[in-house]
């Protein structure tokens, strides 16, 4: 049965597994997640890898920006542990992958066209969509027409019409807490799909499902997956 609630883990399951691991993504899947959202960085000779920060410091020790370091080096200084979005194509076959792109990294044309022929080449065009910022999402959309975009949106004040039509986005992706009922209503009427982020209380998720959003980013997704099958459960028992 179709969950009426996308389920969508944040980087993995980092409460088990460092973020953006392969071992963080296949825990994700084993919970029950319906989409994983991982962060997409260029390294210096144009590989598509799983980073959400600019460097290596904060997760692996070294303070080198990834796109200063080519890939095999990458994979030397971490022993491994940051895969390539290939690999990571590759680990989480059959579900649904969205990719994260840090403007200041995969914001560009060229950077752009580099991570689509890396999804064109794992076969996963059907599987992924793409979150980001309106500049990104614009150079994404010129890259692909059919791609499915998540524009993600940081003020209660709804995208501007001539933006929303350039972009083409199916989602609009909302910061957890700008969310309410009425602005869900909005979205909903202009004909896109909702989707919060990130949350990680059961109070904000219930709130949120209350709401009517359509997807909840989580790190706890255990705990979102958890409240979405009672739900769905409730659902069938009401006469």
């Amino acid at each position: 049965m179709a969950h009426p609630l996308t389920a969508v883990a944040h980087r993995g399951d980092p409460y088990r597994h460092r973020e953006n691991t392969l071992p963080s993504l296949r825990s994700a899947v084993l919970r029950g997640a319906d989409a994983v959202e991982v962060d997409v960085r260029l390294t210096r000779d144009g590989v598509p890898v799983l980073l959400h920060d600019r460097t290596l410091k904060r997760l692996w020790g070294h303070d080198l920006p990834v796109a200063s370091v080519g890939a095999a080096d990458v994979r030397d200084l971490t022993g491994g542990g940051v895969p390539t979005l290939a690999g990571a194509l590759e680990a989480t076959a059959g579900h649904r992958l969205l990719l994260d792109l840090p403007q200041d990294a995969v914001g560009t044309p060229d950077a752009v066209r580099r991570v689509l022929r890396t999804v064109r080449e794992g076969g996963a065009q059907d599987r992924v969509y793409w979150s980001g910022s309106a500049a990104t999402l614009l150079a994404v959309r010129a890259a692909d027409p059919d791609a499915e975009l998540a524009l993600t949106w940081t003020t209660a004040a709804p995208p501007r019409p001539g933006l929303l039509a350039a972009v083409r986005p199916r989602w609009l992706n909302y910061r957890f807490g700008l969310l309410s009922g009425d602005l869900v209503r909005r979205a909903h009427a202009d004909g896109h799909l909702v989707q919060a982020w990130t949350a990680d209380t059961g109070r904000t998720m219930r709130r949120l499902i209350a709401a009517g959003v359509d997807a909840v980013t989580t790190n706890r997704i255990d705990v979102l997956t958890r409240l979405r099958d009672a739900g769905d459960r409730a659902a069938g028992d009401a006469p």
